[in-house]
């Protein structure tokens, strides 16, 4: 069952076109990788998926009862962000609030499920700790509770392995790619083309031709195989260096 699906959408800003006649669904249960240059419209596709852009045209239909505000989010972190000055179970917490509506306070329920994962994400010992005190990994992890914490259903990740270093790198993919076996739907923005083929089940790939599809298929494509080489290419000259 598509739990979004684009029509024919048009992004872009001050009159500027970024991406126009983007048509592609995500079903329940898939993870789907986009990548793309820089500047092609990744993030602004993601933040228009999130309803905090408006696309200059076409449409975004949300199916199987999924609203707007269920969609799990994790950005890409600011440094202003990561110097917070909160608990970490006060940012976990703060995932519930699009269910609390206008009530002030969170409830037994939702404690619960802020604590629930907090145990997912292996970050239950931190929960008194200073969020600005944690390491770039842990960080991620506690955002990763947050999200978790707004749905059931989805997840949307913007670059969520940036920064952090190889090994951390292995764990974060890791605990996404659980995540999604464990049912939940993934929608990763990524630079790294060789986790996208190894993860995901569909890549989006945005530039001057787009391309929709399953990974299989996405790595016999023409532009699949170009990206594929040059990311193998840019990861032998690093281990030279």
């Amino acid at each position: 069952m598509a739990l979004i699906e684009v029509k024919g959408l048009k992004l872009g800003y001050e009159n500027r076109v970024i991406i126009k006649n983007l048509n592609f669904t995500v079903n329940e249960g898939e993870y789907l990788c986009i990548v793309g240059e820089n500047g092609s419209g990744k993030t602004t596709l993601m933040k228009t998926l999130l309803n905090l852009q408006k696309p200059m045209d076409g449409e975004i239909i949300y199916g199987d009862g999924l609203k707007k505000n269920e969609i799990g989010y994790l950005p890409q972190q600011t440094i202003v962000q990561k110097d917070f000055p909160a608990s970490v179970r006060e940012i976990v917490l703060s995932g519930c609030q699009a269910r609390c509506g206008w009530r002030p306070f969170y409830s037994k329920d939702e404690k619960k499920l802020a604590e629930d994962n907090m145990e997912r994400m292996g970050i239950k010992q931190f929960a008194k700790r200073c969020y600005r005190d944690l390491s770039g990994g842990q960080q991620q992890r506690v955002l990763l509770a947050r999200a978790l914490c707004a749905t059931r259903k989805i997840l949307l990740l913007d670059e969520p392995v940036s920064g952090l270093d190889p090994m951390v790198t292995a764990e974060m993919y890791s605990l996404i790619d659980g995540l999604n076996k464990d049912g939940i739907t993934i929608i990763m923005i990524s630079h790294d083309i060789s986790a996208a083929v190894r993860y995901a089940t569909n890549i989006l790939h945005i530039s001057k031709k787009i391309f929709f599809g399953t990974k299989d298929e996405y790595s016999q494509s023409d532009i699949g195989k170009l990206f594929i080489m040059r990311d193998y290419y840019e990861r032998g000259r690093n281990r030279d260096v």
